[in-house]
């Protein structure tokens, strides 16, 4: 190898080689770790689904379970009517928006 243009030729294809080698260790190693944090994320939104779930049935068995009593102290049981419960939400605070007006017109 006396000739420094074979030399160089060889040695500008060794670079090459290498810088080769490393830009695919990194591209490899930076997929691994994107795939690893998709998965975590992944993992993550199932959890949090999960627990939403497990809230809405908690509160579905919580307000079908406080359904009104009878004069004997036995539960009755029947489904509950949201649209009547929002109305009779409604109309107890339009009377307590009364009171209130009432309450404060006494006060002046």
């Amino acid at each position: 190898m006396s000739d420094p243009v074979i030399h160089a030729f060889f040695l500008g294809r060794a670079i090459a080689q290498a810088i080769n080698e490393q830009v695919e260790n990194t591209l490899t190693n930076a997929l691994s770790e994107l795939g690893k944090f998709d998965a975590e994320q992944r993992e993550r939104l199932r959890q949090f689904t999960e627990q939403v779930i497990t809230r809405a049935e908690m509160e579905v068995e919580t307000t079908t379970a406080q359904s009104p009593t009878t004069n004997t102290g036995a539960t009755v049981s029947k489904p509950v009517d949201l649209q009547e419960t929002i109305d009779e939400l409604r109309a107890e605070i339009a009377r307590l928006r009364n009171e209130l007006k009432l309450y404060r017109d006494q006060s002046v």
